[in-house]
């Protein structure tokens, strides 16, 4: 399966955000999907994942109350919606999905095999 990022950009501050990942080349309707982050100097980590067809969701601390994560399966898509964005939120954002069906799982894999191109959010205070 092929994943495609999108939706990045600046904003100042305070502003939104939706991130949107496109899949070709195979069904996500099996599979959690994910979105993780990297900012400059630091290590990926995993920002919010969603199950594969009960909805149920997974936040990291720095997301949850800001963010929210959705899929239309129908349409093969993953959206992360982000407000109130912060300059601490600036990093290149990635969708990913592997062979799990839960969010929390996904979120918590060390290794995961497939993922977007990423792209790019920048912050600006």
């Amino acid at each position: 399966v092929q994943l495609q990022a999108s939706g990045g950009g600046l904003v100042q501050a305070g502003g939104s955000l939706r991130l949107s990942c496109a899949a070709s080349g195979g069904d996500l309707d099996y599979y959690a999907v994910g979105w993780f982050r990297q900012a400059p100097g630091k290590e990926r980590e995993a920002v919010s994942c969603i199950s594969d067809n009960d909805g149920s969701t997974y936040y990291a601390d720095s997301a949850k109350g800001r963010s929210t994560i959705s899929r239309d399966n129908a349409k093969n898509m993953v959206y992360l919606q982000m407000n109130n964005l912060k300059p601490e939120d600036t990093a290149v954002y990635y969708c990913a999905t592997d062979r799990v069906r839960v969010a929390g799982t996904l979120c918590r894999l060390k290794t995961i095999d497939f993922w977007g191109q990423g792209t790019q959010v920048t912050v600006s205070s």
